[in-house]
Parts: C-alpha cells; sequence; structure tokens
C-alpha cells in the first residue's frame, strides 16, 4: 500500500479525534516478531505527549521506514492511541543453487553479500532488498564475463509469517574475448601493451587452458589500464590518457569485444635537477650520483619515485630516519621538459633506544639478535635494518618476519624497533617412504633439526634403505661456536650403494668415516670452510665390470682408505630460504686426498645460483654447475668418485645417470668434468588461481652433459631440455614432479619425459 493512500486514509480516522488531546495509553496490536519496546523507541511521541492530526503522519512515516511493517494504522479515542500493524515475514532461511564458479561466487562471498542487502537468516524481509540482491549479482556475473547468466527468485510464507528465500543461478558459458584491440598508440608497440594485460585475445591453446586469458574479468582489465597508464608515465608522456574504454558484446552476443583507444600527448624531458632544503649533510656531488639521473632524458616517474627514495634512504642511513623528500616539477626552457626539485627535510637525527623481539616461542634471542646490523644506542640506518631482516629470514626458521619502528614516549630522537617473526618448521622425526628416480623407493627415518632447541645448532640423524643405497649417518653443526661467529661441524656415517641399482656399472661401495669442519665468515653474506674427512672403503666389482679396461686394476684394489682435506667458500645474498625471488648464492669448492691415503685425486667444484623479479610476483632463475676431477701423481680418478647426469637435477628430460660416455652395456661411464646450467621463470601458483603459498610453477630450459676426460670436451655433446615443473611443500614433506622434452639428443640417449619425488623439490 502507498504511502500517500495511507495518509489519505489516516486523515480520515483522524477527522473525528480532539485537537491537542494528552496521549494516556500507547497500545500495538499484530506484533508477532518484533518486540513491543523495539517499536515504542521508533515512535516520535510517548505517554504523556499532545497527539493531534499533525504529528500523526510522523507515527506513520517513523514507523514505516523501519521496514517491520507492510500495513499500519492508527487510532485514538479518549487519550488512548492503537497502533494495528501487520508485521512483514522474517527469513527463516536463504538457499542460493546451481551456482558452480567459485571464482565468481564463493561462500565467503555469498554471506558478505547477503549480510549487506540484510537478506539472512532473522531479519526481516523487504522485497526491494531481494530485488537489490539480485542487481548485484547479475552486475558480479556480467563483470566476470558471464553475460548469459540468469538469477530467479522463489519466496515462500509460512503459517509463522517467515519466509524461506531461494536464489536460482543458470550461469550458462561466459563470453570469452574474441577481439582486444588498442588504437592511437604510436610510441609503444600494440603487442607490448597487450602483454601488459592478464586477460586478451587466446594464446596458444595449451597454454590458454592454463591461463584461461580469453576469460574476461573486469579486475584484470582495470588493472592492465593502470599499468599501460604507468608504462606511459615512465617514458615520458604524462599527458596520455585513454578516450576510449569500450567492452560489449559481439552481434552475436558469444564474445566480448574490447576496444581501448589511447591519446599518448607530448613526450616530456629532464632539463636538470635541483636540491634544496636541508642539503647540508652532503655535498651536491654525493646527492647527485645518488639520485643519478642525467639531464636530457627522458621523463620517468618511476625513477623521479625511486630517485626521491634513495635520497631518502641516504640520510636514514646517517640516522635522519624521519628525513621527507618532497619532489616537484618546474617547467624549463621549453615547454616539455622540466626542472625537478627535490626538497629535503631531515628532521632530527634518531637513535636505536630498545630492540624488541615477538613471537620466537623455541627460537632463543640471542640467535635472533646475532644477526642484526643495528644495536641498540647506535644511530638509525635504515639499509642496516633492512639487511638484518634478510639476515633473519635466511636462517629458514621463520616462515615470516616484520619490522616496525616507533617513537619513544617522551623522547624526539629515540626509536624503539619491534621485530615479529613467525616460527616454521626448523625440523622433523621422520619415519616412511619416499622416493626418487635416484634412488627408489626408500625406507627412510631420522631426525633432522635445524634450530635444535631454538639455539641455531644443525643436528641431523638419518637412516636410509633402498634397493639402491643403505646411509647411516650422525651430523652436528654449531654456526657460532665463539663469538667471531666461527662455526664448527662433525660427523660419522657408513653407508653401502649397489651401484647396478643407480643405472651405472655393477660394483658395490661400502663406506664408513667420519668427518671435521671449521668456518670462518669473511661478510655478512660470506663464509669459508675447511672440512678433514678420513673414510675407509670396501669394493666389490662384478666380474664383467672389473674387465673393462682401468676398472681391472681398481676392482683389484679391495680395500681402500681415503684421507682427504677441503676449502669451500660460500656467498649467499638470496632474500629467503625457502622460496627465494631475489640475490645470488654461489661456491667453490676444493678437495684434495692426500697421498698419505690409498687414493689421489683431486676435485673443484663451482656452483651459482641467480634470482631476478620479474612480472607480477615471479622471478627469473639461473644456475651454472661446473666439476672437475682428476687423479694425480700417476693415478686415475676411482671411478666411484666420477660425476653423473641426467634427471631432476641436471639436465631433466633425460634418464637418471644416462649422461656421458657408456660401457658396451650402455650404462653409463661417468666422467671427470660435468657441466650443468638451467634458466627458468618461477611462479607463485596464485598467479595461475590456485590459492596455495606453498606451491611454485616454473618452465625451464637444461643444458649440460658430462665428460669422461677433461680432454674430451666437445659443445655439441651438450644436451638441451625444456618443460615445466611445480614444487609443494606439504606436511608430510616437499613433493616435486617436472614434465621434460629433450630438445638437443641423440638417437643412443635414454629419456624420461615426467618424474615425480618425494622429499625433494626441482
Amino acid at each position: 500500500m502507498k504511502l500517500k493512500y495511507l495518509v489519505s486514509v489516516f486523515l480520515l480516522i483522524f477527522s473525528s479525534i480532539s485537537f491537542g488531546e494528552i496521549i494516556k495509553k500507547i497500545d500495538i496490536i499484530g506484533l508477532t516478531s518484533v518486540d513491543r519496546g523495539t517499536v515504542l523507541s521508533y515512535l516520535p511521541v510517548e505517554v504523556g505527549d499532545d497527539f493531534d492530526i499533525a504529528n500523526s503522519e510522523l507515527v506513520i512515516n517513523s514507523l514505516y521506514k523501519t521496514n517491520f511493517f507492510k500495513n499500519l494504522s492508527l487510532k485514538f479515542e479518549t487519550g488512548n492511541l492503537t497502533i494495528n500493524v501487520t508485521e512483514n515475514p522474517t527469513i527463516k532461511f536463504v538457499e542460493f543453487s546451481g551456482y558452480e564458479d567459485d571464482e565468481v561466487l564463493s561462500d565467503d562471498l555469498i554471506q558478505k553479500i547477503k549480510k549487506n542487502n540484510s537478506i539472512d537468516i532473522g531479519k526481516v524481509f523487504d522485497q526491494k532488498n531481494l530485488n537489490k540482491l539480485i542487481s548485484q549479482l547479475k552486475t558480479l556475473y556480467e563483470t566476470k564475463g558471464y553475460y548469459k547468466a540468469n538469477i530467479s527468485s522463489k519466496t515462500l510464507v509460512d503459517e509463522s509469517n517467515r519466509v524461506g528465500v531461494e536464489l536460482f543461478f543458470e550461469e550458462n558459458d561466459p563470453a570469452l574475448i574474441t577481439k582486444f584491440e588498442i588504437l592511437g598508440s604510436l610510441a609503444v608497440d600494440k603487442d607490448d601493451l597487450k602483454d601488459l594485460f592478464e586477460i586478451g585475445t587466446p594464446d596458444f591453446f595449451i597454454l590458454n587452458y592454463f591461463t584461461e586469458k580469453d576469460k574476461f574479468k573486469k579486475s584484470s582489465l582495470d588493472a592492465g589500464i593502470n599499468s599501460v597508464r604507468s608504462k606511459y608515465l615512465d617514458l615520458g608522456y604524462l599527458d596520455m590518457k585513454f578516450d576510449e574504454i569500450n567492452v560489449s558484446l559481439n552481434k552475436q552476443r558469444t564474445g566480448i569485444e574490447i576496444i581501448l583507444k589511447i591519446f599518448e600527448g607530448d613526450q616530456y624531458f629532464i632539463e636538470n635537477y635541483t636540491f634544496t632544503g636541508d642539503i647540508d649533510e652532503f655535498n651536491e656531488t654525493i646527492l647527485r650520483s645518488t639520485v643519478n639521473l642525467k639531464p636530457g632524458e627522458i621523463f620517468s616517474r618511476k625513477e623521479i619515485v625511486a630517485s626521491a627514495s634513495k635520497l631518502q634512504n641516504l640520510y636514514a642511513d646517517n640516522g635522519y630516519a624521519l628525513t621527507n623528500i618532497d619532489t616537484t616539477l618546474n617547467i624549463g626552457n621549453s615547454k616539455n621538459k622540466f626542472i625537478i626539485n627535490f626538497s629535503v627535510n631531515k628532521k632530527k637525527k634518531m637513535f636505536i633506544n630498545r630492540i624488541d623481539i615477538n613471537g620466537n616461542t623455541t627460537t632463543q634471542d640471542d640467535v635472533i639478535r646475532r644477526q642484526l646490523k643495528v644495536l641498540e644506542g647506535q644511530e638509525f640506518s635504515q639499509t642496516d635494518l633492512d639487511e638484518s631482516v634478510k639476515k633473519i629470514k635466511r636462517l629458514g626458521y621463520f616462515s615470516d618476519v616484520n619490522v616496525k619502528t616507533f617513537p619513544v614516549n617522551g623522547s624526539d630522537d629515540k626509536f624503539n624497533i619491534s621485530i615479529s617473526v613467525t616460527e616454521t618448521k626448523t625440523g622433523e622425526f621422520s619415519i616412511g617412504l619416499s622416493h626418487s628416480n635416484a634412488t627408489g623407493a626408500a625406507f627412510n627415518t631420522g631426525i633432522q633439526q635445524n634450530n635444535i632447541l631454538g639455539t641455531g645448532n644443525v643436528l641431523n640423524a638419518k637412516f636410509t634403505s633402498s634397493k639402491a643405497l643403505e646411509e647411516l649417518s650422525l651430523y652436528f653443526k654449531d654456526p657460532y661456536f665463539n663469538k667471531s661467529a666461527h662455526s664448527i661441524s662433525y660427523g660419522i656415517f657408513n653407508k653401502s650403494i649397489d651401484a647396478a641399482n643407480l643405472q651405472i656399472s655393477d660394483y658395490i661401495l661400502e663406506e664408513n668415516g667420519v668427518n671435521f669442519g671449521y668456518g670462518i665468515p669473511l661478510s655478512e653474506f660470506s663464509d669459508v670452510f675447511a672440512e678433514i674427512r678420513l673414510a675407509d672403503s670396501s669394493i666389490t666389482c662384478s666380474a664383467k665390470f672389473a674387465s673393462t679396461d682401468y676398472e681391472e686394476s681398481q676392482c683389484a684394489n679391495t680395500k681402500n682408505n681415503d684421507f682427504s682435506i677441503s676449502a669451500n667458500y660460500i656467498s649467499n645474498s638470496l632474500n629467503d630460504f625457502y622460496s627465494p625471488t631475489d640475490g645470488i648464492k654461489r661456491s667453490f669448492k676444493t678437495s684434495l686426498s692426500l697421498p698419505i691415503g690409498d687414493l689421489k685425486y683431486y676435485q673443484f667444484e663451482a656452483k651459482q645460483i641467480n634470482y631476478t623479479p620479474v612480472l607480477d610476483n615471479s622471478s627469473f632463475s639461473t644456475k651454472l654447475n661446473f666439476q672437475l676431477a682428476q687423479g694425480y701423481g700417476g693415478s686415475e680418478l676411482p671411478f666411484f668418485k666420477r660425476y653423473f647426469g641426467g634427471g631432476s637435477s641436471s639436465v631433466r628430460g633425460f634418464d637418471f645417470n644416462s649422461l656421458g660416455s657408456k660401457y658396451p652395456d650402455l650404462k653409463a661411464k661417468g666422467g671427470e668434468v660435468s657441466f650443468l646450467s638451467s634458466a627458468a621463470l618461477i611462479s607463485p601458483a596464485s598467479n595461475f588461481g590456485i590459492d596455495n603459498p606453498n606451491i611454485r610453477l616454473s618452465t625451464f630450459i637444461d643444458a649440460g652433459s658430462i665428460y669422461e676426460k677433461t680432454s674430451n670436451f666437445d659443445i655439441s655433446e651438450i644436451r638441451v631440455s625444456s618443460g615445466f615443473a611445480a614444487s609443494w611443500l606439504t606436511p608430510i614433506g616437499p613433493i616435486g614432479f617436472y614434465f621434460a622434452q629433450p630438445l638437443i639428443k641423440k638417437s643412443s640417449d635414454s629419456t624420461e619425459n615426467f618424474a615425480f619425488e618425494l622429499g625433494t623439490t626441482f
């Protein structure tokens, strides 16, 4: 019933009301769900007030606005105000059925939409709210490309004036992008601009199956538009704008057409730049070298912002933590040139008052504090604080590290620093099975703890049993043996290798021994380690293997002892232990088996892995691994010290240990030289719509080979493969798999396109 109609009826009712009569009593008739007190709280009058026709409309409007009632009537006689109501039904359930795409309509989003539109259990039902909710849902589906989606509703009121609400969804197939055009771009190639969008016309159909690039998402369109704007601003086109952003269905209503029209405008350049404000701390030469801009170069917003940030860090590293850098643009001698002014307000020099560490329930405070480059009482340095956080992350003890600074009450030149850590699993007791293409199925049991009792010490004790390997070992390392951060390590081991089950030569090697190591830090990123290793070995060769080449003489010496020393340099600037995205880790190791033992050989190994951030949340990784081993003093390199290649940790796509020269039975000989390399684009699974931070996906190219002798090195022997891989850190341990296709191979090569491993990642 419309409000105007109600008012006209009620005016007739009140035609007999005496003017100015006092309200003695208020009765409300018809309430079933709404509390009487709630209704009284909305009334503009109460007992004792004067009541007449003039304020009757106020009563009606006030109650009608509550949305509690669908019908109202008033009666006022001899001081008694009687209000008759018919309540709107309350909602007893709301059901959504028929929707399938969780990316459009998740359970959390459903609850949020129902709450925002007051369509939820216990709420008063209003058809207008239901219509609004349906309208929002249709708009939501359209933003995701579901232009053919239908949403209908059904309501049923029971005898208790409670209503059930049902919504039925017909999603139909989403309209896919069939046309994506960018017009007006002269300074930037259109394809380069299209690459800034996650959506567009479909790629190669296999790739599009995973990326769903042709699936329209308004959020992805908006993100791409912002990326295009940023691209132009970084190229000096400050006047760039979109003259047209058109998203429409084609005539057949089967596909979406996107047309973006760009106005580029003029390109701007830097004429010069100046510094004003508190610049007495540094001379202009230092300031200019920090900014690193050049007069005459193209104006770039990104470079200007980066320059201001570098200036701010310059001052922050010298105690001026609260420095503000304001950037202003002034027109130069021509209309398309700017003079940039950096205004410095350095404020007061700040000192560190206290450093608090929170969240470390297991790890001892001093294990974290010894990683800090900032100390209580010293001048504040932003760079030192940032490097401290990286060092803590590199420990591998924490899944998250956060830092906040707080001013000290009553002081204008002191900071308190709060470092909050979230501890992660640093060790485990394991018993069970693992699988890899290196050892096959294996029974494992042991303890691995990289932060034993929160001390930062390492303890590994394990037992592994498979057809190829039997191993029992114990290893301990104290990375902070003394106040100078020297490290000490020692261990014992016993293992038996059945090489026939590793797809290489037919022999059994049993080895046991001890090792002792000592390390010295050279810098905050690098260390050098020295190790002494003493081992006794026993070799049992098959008759066939013992008759081949110089293996005959080596197999004849069934008992050997090996006394070796090694030096290892390691440099590590990776920004994270588990999932690095930036930094370099390299190592150089030289080993020498001393002539006081039975074996005489030396080894050299050089490894490097580099991560460079690219695109959104992704990184480009390169790996290089070169190994060389030879005998000396007239001795040959022991065949069980040779290098092998092929498989998950080498050139993927080729069978495990299959690269290099082979015996007549086609088993790999191994070699004195190993060259392995890899390049990969690594992305978190979230980039592909998988909401799991422990999954990383990559595409890769591997290359490498094994050379029997150093004199056999030939670039034509290098094998190359490419493919994609995934690693997943699960509660039962890491799982990895890859699919690889050899690109450069020979007919005699043994290949393996797919492999998975439980207990390792790629």
